[in-house]
């Protein structure tokens, strides 16, 4: 009976002999350390090292990309949003609360917005193509 089990399961039945009495500890750890090939290949594909990513690093002297309009009219919605709400201390409530304002403006309230970011806007592709004119 020892036997049978020995070979059909190599790594599991080493406690079981222990308790049973058949084996020793010393013939548990060969017994387990004896697993056939194709379990020894499984595992070894499975300890396979995890590929890491490799990012490259920023450069500090590229300029940052401009905040969108929806960005700008947040910036000016927190302010007024917490002085008329200073007891709520959620990120999430004044966020969706100006997600919900920016979609009920109409084109002529968003202008002003939509101006100082293409304002902005140009001024980074300005920056960025004499940025890219040094790199190359």
């Amino acid at each position: 009976m020892s036997n049978y089990w020995s070979r059909s399961f190599p790594r599991s039945n080493s406690s079981f002999l222990l308790r049973s009495g058949y084996a020793s500890k010393s013939s548990t750890r060969s017994i387990a350390s004896s697993a056939p090939s194709s379990m020894k290949k499984k595992a070894a594909e499975k300890a396979k090292p995890a590929k890491r990513s490799q990012v490259a690093a920023k450069d500090p002297n590229k300029p940052m990309r401009p905040p969108s309009a929806f960005f700008d009219f947040m910036e000016e919605f927190r302010k007024t949003f917490k002085e008329k709400n200073y007891n709520n201390k959620s990120v999430y409530v004044v966020g969706k609360t100006g997600g919900d304002k920016w979609k009920i403006l109409s084109e002529a309230k968003k202008a002003p917005n939509v101006a100082k970011a293409n304002k902005i806007k140009s001024e980074y592709n300005s920056k960025m193509n004499a940025y890219n004119k040094k790199q190359s």
